[in-house]
């Protein structure tokens, strides 16, 4: 070995040691992906949740898959089963049910998430295989220019004087679910784990009003751009467009009250980065992440410490007058009879149009 080549290995030899934290820190750098929700959602949750857990966390970084439905999500989840490369997961909690019957998620106790304490009862579904992360409500949706004032019940939507200007979805669509549950309670239906007849029967009066029951793109569009008076949809995605357009577009909760939607987050089975995705868990549903994101997008935050502004709570479900109206919905019993509301639909309501 020549003198060059000796001093060359010692050299190097010696940078290593004056560095080491340059082999630790590439060695302990960790990566885990979220799947949630794509569009809106996934814009805002990265920048508001992704991005200060990744500057608090600097050794993990954290993918975004974007997903356009639950459904969706699920289905990709499936195909991974054997080797998922997905480790933590944001979804309806229909969904995340059978995605847990399935063994694709992992049941998280508050042992592995202390944080879980801090929830409301609403947040912990036993039957889920993780907690709720967000509350949406089903909300109406209205062009401004076309009311006086502003509809305070659901009972617009049955009013003769917006016939051809009114976009819904039809289940299985979470909103259309939720709209049959409402319509049943406003029809005196009893329990709707035994019928939403009355319900349907309601709907079917007001079917021939309806231009679609399928608005392209959704139905946040159909009010925005003009097409149609009248829609119905997710209260956070709505009073998104509502503040961005408020001349074309304004969100309200009618006094008959409304049902939640709920997201779920869960720990997918099999993950390679089992204590980084626990980790992430715990800061998407701490406090002080909820109550950013709530101010960002407006979805209810599901730890009740969070701390909101009056414009925030004023745009979500979370004022007190709002929860006393709010429908009590266990979506996992609603799961079982969701076909037979889709059936329904196709027979007596959609059929009318």
């Amino acid at each position: 070995m020549n003198d060059f080549t000796r001093r060359t290995i010692l050299a190097s030899g010696a940078a290593t040691l004056a560095m080491p934290w340059v082999s630790r820190a590439h060695a302990q750098e960790r990566k885990i992906t979220l799947a949630a929700y794509s569009g809106l959602f996934e814009d805002i949750y990265k920048k508001i949740v992704v991005e200060s857990f990744m500057k608090a966390n600097p050794d993990i970084k954290v993918g975004y898959a974007g997903m356009p439905t639950s459904a969706q999500n699920l289905g990709l989840l499936r195909a991974q089963k054997a080797a998922p490369q997905i480790d933590v997961c944001i979804m309806d909690v229909v969904v995340a049910k059978a995605g847990g019957d399935e063994g694709i998620f992992k049941k998280v106790t508050a042992e592995q998430l202390p944080v879980m304490k801090q929830l409301a009862p609403a947040a912990l579904i036993d039957s889920a295989p993780g907690p709720a992360v967000t509350f949406d409500t089903v909300v109406m949706m209205y062009a401004p220019s076309k009311f006086a004032t502003e509809p305070t019940s659901w009972r617009e939507l049955w009013n003769k004087k917006h016939e051809g200007r009114i976009m819904l979805d039809a289940p299985p669509n979470t909103i259309g679910v939720g709209l049959t549950l409402i319509a049943n309670k406003m029809a005196g239906g009893g329990d709707y784990r035994q019928s939403v007849a009355k319900g349907i029967d309601l709907l079917s009066e007001m079917a021939p009003l309806v231009q679609s029951f399928d608005p392209k793109p959704d139905p946040y569009t159909a009010v925005t751009s003009g097409n149609a008076d009248l829609s119905v949809g997710l209260n956070a995605r709505a009073q998104t467009f509502s503040k961005q357009t408020p001349d074309r577009m304004k969100a309200v909760m009618p006094d008959e009250g409304s049902v939640f939607q709920i997201n779920t987050i869960n720990l997918v089975n099999g993950s390679g980065q089992n204590e980084a995705a626990l980790k992430f868990m715990a800061h998407a549903l701490a406090a002080e992440t909820q109550s950013a994101f709530t101010e960002a997008l407006y979805y209810a935050p599901s730890n009740p410490n969070a701390k909101i502004s009056d414009d925030a709570r004023q745009r979500t479900a979370s004022t007190p007058d709002r929860m006393a109206k709010m429908i009590d919905v266990d979506w996992i019993e609603v799961a079982k009879i969701r076909d037979g509301i889709t059936e329904q639909w196709r027979r007596k309501v959609t059929s009318r149009r």
